[in-house]
């Protein structure tokens, strides 16, 4: 007969130094070992979390900015396919303003995405 392995998993025993939690903002207090250490584990709960209010307020103003971008450049359809109407369908607005507006709208974002957050001045007192 096969044996069955427990389901509890084990924790993680690496430990963090407490000192490199001090650069980020987010942590008020972090619960430190005897040696001044942090599991992972602890560290993973109470840790900073890198996508802040910031950076997710730039993340929707550059989905805003596509989505602009892309309503700009709807439209230009007939009723009658046999039309074609060339000042609809190539207008500077489709064909020069939408792109700009989306390539800016994946700047913003890709910026928001790895933008870090500002470091507390009371945190450099150390």
């Amino acid at each position: 007969m096969s044996k069955k392995k427990p389901n509890k998993r084990p924790q993680n025993t690496q430990t963090i130094d407490a000192d490199l939690l001090d650069d980020s903002p987010v942590v008020e207090s972090v619960p430190e070992n005897a040696d001044g250490t942090v599991t992972l584990d602890e560290f993973s709960r109470t840790g900073p979390f890198a996508f802040n209010t910031a950076n997710t307020k730039l993340l929707l103003l550059g989905l805003a900015i596509n989505i602009i971008g892309f309503i700009l450049m709807i439209g230009g359809a007939t009723e009658d396919i046999t039309e074609f109407h060339a000042d609809q369908i190539f207008s500077e607005t489709r064909i020069t303003i939408a792109p700009i507006f989306i390539v800016a709208g994946y700047v913003v974002i890709l910026y928001a995405i790895m933008k870090r957050p500002k470091k507390d001045a009371g945190s450099e007192s150390k």
